[in-house]
């Protein structure tokens, strides 16, 4: 539980009490924004908190342990808060929250009971609502190596060790034709392989999706035309001449790894682990059954 400095514990003690709740949001571009629910602007800390956003705290739960704090608040949309335009961009997708409470009479009397990132941001109409996330939500995270067929690396990361940068990996270029729902149509892709793109990243550089980071599901040629399918649409309408940057995908399979980026030395799979169909084997006649790697290489790969 979060400590109370003496004037503010005295006046929680008095009985009679002057308090509001703050937010302060900051984007992973460096947008700095400050809500409150009370009926006039607070500043402290270098910031100031907006009473015309309409934002109202929901649910707060604060658990002790490792257990995960979470909440929600609720506020209107409006042009000197969170627009529509920028929530369905995405770009409050993890932002940093801080979340006070704040004797709005001597703004000093204050104490921080939440501090996370935003999860889930929904839209209702006019009005918005967002998760609140702890920072023990980081422990729901899977951490530690992944024993897969496939490599566990991000491609790129520290790890992986392939410059994404490289004219090899990535081309930025200028839409010709307008998307059609979530498959963007660019132009030939010389020097590209059909199905080069597939899991990689479309992140749009200019329009008004600029900053937005889409995954490609799938890299085809179609008519003598590529056509990158993307997992969602995208949020804000896209122009002629709207540029992309895209870069390289990988499926994790050794194979890609060592052909497409020749970057073997730094695979992370294991690619001779028996799958499921050893585990359900059993012995069979005129086969190898003596429980060494031969027997399920005969299994694995009988068909």
């Amino acid at each position: 539980m979060a400590s109370l400095e003496p004037l503010l514990a005295a006046h929680l003690a008095s009985g009679a009490t002057t308090l509001a709740r703050c937010w302060r949001v900051t984007r992973r571009d460096g947008v700095t924004l400050g809500f409150t629910d009370h009926d006039l602007d607070l500043s402290f800390e270098d910031t100031t908190f907006e009473a015309s956003t309409g934002l109202d705290g929901a649910t707060l739960e604060a658990a002790i342990g490792l257990s995960v704090d979470n909440g929600e608040a609720l506020g209107a949309l409006s042009a000197i808060g969170i627009t529509e335009e920028d929530a369905l961009a995405g770009r409050y997708d993890g932002a940093a929250i801080e979340h006070w409470w704040v004797n709005w009479a001597d703004v000093a009397q204050r104490v921080l009971i939440l501090r996370g990132t935003l999860g889930e941001l929904r839209l209702r109409g006019t009005a918005f609502e967002v998760e609140l996330r702890g920072l023990s939500e980081a422990l729901n995270r899977q951490v530690g190596r992944a024993y897969t067929p496939g490599c566990d690396c991000e491609l790129g990361d520290g790890k992986c060790g392939v410059d994404l940068s490289q004219p090899a990996f990535s081309t930025t270029l200028a839409l010709t034709v307008a998307p059609v729902g979530a498959v963007v149509r660019v132009p030939s892709l010389d020097g590209y392989a059909e199905g080069f793109f597939a899991y990689g990243r479309l992140t749009w550089t200019s329009g008004a999706n600029a900053g937005v980071v889409a995954p490609i599901k799938n890299d085809l040629t179609v008519g003598g035309e590529r056509r990158l399918e993307l997992w969602e649409s995208p949020a804000l309408p896209v122009e002629i001449g709207d540029t992309v940057s895209l870069t390289a995908g990988c499926d994790k399979r050794g194979e890609t790894c060592r052909l497409k980026f020749n970057n073997f030395l730094n695979f992370r799979g294991f690619p001779h682990m028996p799958g499921e169909d050893w585990v359900t084997a059993y012995p069979r006649a005129g086969e190898v059954n003596e429980g060494g790697t031969q027997s399920w290489i005969t299994y694995a790969h009988e068909d």
